[in-house]
């Protein structure tokens, strides 16, 4: 290795390091994804051929290191305490007044607030500018050695990044808060859920778990962030506020948090409070209610630390998101793909103001591992938009009166027996003519995953079936003004939108239509695969499964799904009716497409879609697909893990796309 080779991995580094700066923390970035990845690829290239060129800080330790074989444990610097709690005005307003008593200041009180946010509390120890260790709260003085897991979060630096002329602190320890944003959450539970893998409760669990992850390449794979709300200077320190603190974090290159603000008054903090409550689920991460500090650092010395908590600070929780209750007993739900999902219907309790009355129980398997029982005692959760879930049973409050909760054999709706498939944890319903998976059906067919239709939404559909108006698919188009505004709540203007809205559902595409019909294993990117082959609804309907198998990106059990989907009689049915109201399914376009002059090479691993549904993706748009490098290709999708083809790439000036860069050219993100 010679000094050119240390010069440019040095160089790589900090490039890399300010552009993650600038995109994590400042969300300004000034260069497209895809020349950051470049960057980044060159930088993993070059410590994995010279081992010893790579640092503490270097910016690929955020891909995740060997497996390791345990947590070791880390004595934090000083305890990490907690915080005592107020649950209204009147006992803030109390501990308020006691500090007030206890300080005898002339000036008003000042308080820095900030959201309470509902994720793991972590210690990170910089040392020189650089982060050396991480750890878990633990019991306050010990914590889990997760270092190797934190420097995975993107936005927590590895080395301070100083604004200017900002002194790096020779010795740093920030505590803050690492969650869990809602809707990479989301997304987690819905690739779980297609896995067939269990479901995390909620954000803080997964959280949780992700950094308890031995493998830290598993981590990285999670998208979690950090929040710093402390800092201790082991040094010299020139803050002598909360606010300062906050600013000179920021200023190290901490991204903080955008709601703190300094409160010059109880009247403000009581405000923000009433602000918090009102935006907290619209907030990207979960919060239980608001932290209140003292902001002076003398003031809050003084005040000083009981054995568990400090006197200048308290957390003011809102209304419990929790609350006990007893299962009086248990239904069985069937959804559009036959899923059975069991509900516990539950004695009514108000859960952050609202009357909760069922609760879902997601699985058999999670029955069982909760060990639930009708008339049990359980802790129950709401949080935000998801529906209200049961916790855990409260054993001590068993009184031998507990019925166990038996999980049906055959479909509570239709009477057919039930599956579950290998691997899986879902029970289903396969009958196709099952009544509960029909109005499912219906609901997603006009809906905003299936043909949009304006008016449409669930309660109308619901209502529709009930009125006896709409059975299958194809009723939706036979349905006239005036049955319409003839129902209760409805009138002439809103029986004409809807009909309007029917109207312009005639004609849409095909990867459309195939998406709205909800066949089992077929999504977005599926339904698109398929309208490019076949190109027409006539010939995708007399498809088997050897045409359906042979489309790069369509699996076996896709493949079995649709084959059993287009040979139903009750299929053919339905579509003769459809063109009988004058549904006119438009034939796939091969668009005109920049794509078609282009040669797609791709390697490594995709994580929203697989390698063979990114292929057919550009095929669709008129591109060649090839398999290995050569002077033809003039694009390399590089996914995680990108082989020696990426520096092949790179040396050739071939255009190195990431994924984001690849789904945005696709025009699918």
């Amino acid at each position: 290795m010679n000094n050119k080779v240390a010069q440019r991995a040095e160089w790589l580094r900090r490039e890399i390091q300010d552009h993650s700066h600038r995109y994590y923390v400042l969300d300004a970035p000034i260069i497209a994804d895809g020349e950051y990845d470049t960057l980044f690829q060159e930088l993993l290239a070059l410590e994995k051929q010279y081992p010893e060129l790579r640092t503490l800080d270097s910016p690929t330790h955020r891909v995740g290191g060997p497996p390791l074989e345990e947590f070791n444990s880390v004595e934090h610097k000083q305890p990490m305490l907690s915080l005592d709690n107020v649950f209204s005005a009147e006992e803030f307003g109390a501990f308020a007044d006691r500090v007030d008593r206890y300080l005898k200041v002339s000036t008003p009180l000042q308080w820095v607030v900030e959201p309470k946010l509902d994720g793991l509390a972590v210690e990170l120890v910089y040392e020189n500018g650089m982060l050396t260790v991480g750890s878990t709260r633990g019991d306050g003085v010990v914590g889990e050695n997760i270092t190797a897991q934190l420097k995975t979060i993107h936005t927590i630096p590895l080395q301070l990044y100083p604004i200017s002329d900002v002194r790096v602190p020779s010795s740093l320890v920030v505590r803050g808060e690492v969650y869990f944003p809602k809707q990479d959450f989301r997304r987690l539970n819905r690739l779980r859920e297609e896995n067939g893998e269990a479901v995390f409760a909620n954000p803080r669990n997964a959280a949780a778990g992700s950094l308890r992850q031995l493998d830290p390449r598993v981590t990285a794979q999670r998208s979690l962030a950090f929040f710093p709300y402390a800092a201790i200077y082991l040094g010299e320190s020139t803050c002598s506020t909360q606010e300062e603190m906050f600013a000179s974090l920021r200023n190290l290159g901490f991204r903080t948090n955008p709601l703190v603000s300094l409160c010059a008054s109880m009247h403000d903090v009581v405000e923000q409070y009433a602000h918090f409550h009102e935006i907290r689920h619209s907030l990207d991460y979960e919060i239980d209610g608001m932290v209140i500090k003292l902001n002076d650092f003398s003031l809050q010395d003084r005040m000083g630390n009981t054995a568990r908590a400090p006197r200048w600070a308290v957390a003011w929780k809102f209304p419990a998101a929790q609350a006990t209750t007893v299962v009086e007993k248990v239904d069985f739900q069937v959804g559009r793909t036959g899923v059975v999902t069991p509900v516990a219907w539950l004695r009514p309790v108000t859960v952050e103001g609202v009357v909760v009355q069922r609760a879902t129980l997601h699985n058999r398997d999670e029955i069982e591992r909760k060990q639930l029982k009708v008339y049990d005692t359980v802790l129950v959760q709401r949080a935000g938009d998801v529906i209200p879930e049961v916790v855990q049973v409260i054993l001590e409050k068993r009184s031998g009166a507990e019925e166990d909760i038996i999980f049906p054999e055959y479909c509570p709706v239709c009477g057919s027996a039930l599956i579950q498939r290998n691997g899986e944890v879902a029970v289903r319903c396969v009958n196709s003519a099952c009544p509960a998976k029909q109005i499912q059906q219906l609901i997603y067919f006009a809906g905003k995953n299936g043909l949009d239709i304006d008016g449409l939404g669930k309660k109308n559909v619901e209502k529709l079936v009930a009125e006896n108006l709409v059975a299958e698919i194809a009723d939706f188009f036979f349905l006239s003004q005036d049955q319409l505004s003839q129902l209760d709540g409805w009138g002439e203007k809103s029986a004409r939108k809807v009909i309007d809205a029917i109207e312009r559902a005639k004609t849409p595409k095909l990867g459309t239509f195939i998406r709205a019909l909800g066949i089992r294993h077929v999504g977005e990117v599926t339904a698109e695969l398929l309208a490019a082959h076949f190109g027409t609804l006539e010939a995708f309907i007399i498809g088997n499964k050897e045409d359906f198998i042979q489309i790069e990106g369509v699996g076996e059990q896709a493949a079995e799904a649709l084959e059993v989907f287009v040979q139903s009689p009750s299929t053919k049915e339905t579509f003769d009716r459809l063109h009988l109201a004058g549904m006119q399914v438009q034939p796939f376009e091969q668009s005109e497409s920049p794509l078609s002059q282009r040669v797609f090479l791709f390697t490594g691993t995709l994580l929203s879609l697989s390698r063979n549904e990114a292929k057919q993706l550009v095929k669709n748009q008129g591109a060649q697909v090839v398999s290995s490098l050569s002077g033809r290709v003039t694009d390399l999708v590089a996914g995680e893990k990108a082989g020696s083809k990426l520096t092949a790439a790179r040396e050739k000036g071939i255009t190195v796309l990431d994924e984001g860069d690849f789904l945005r050219l696709v025009g699918k993100k």
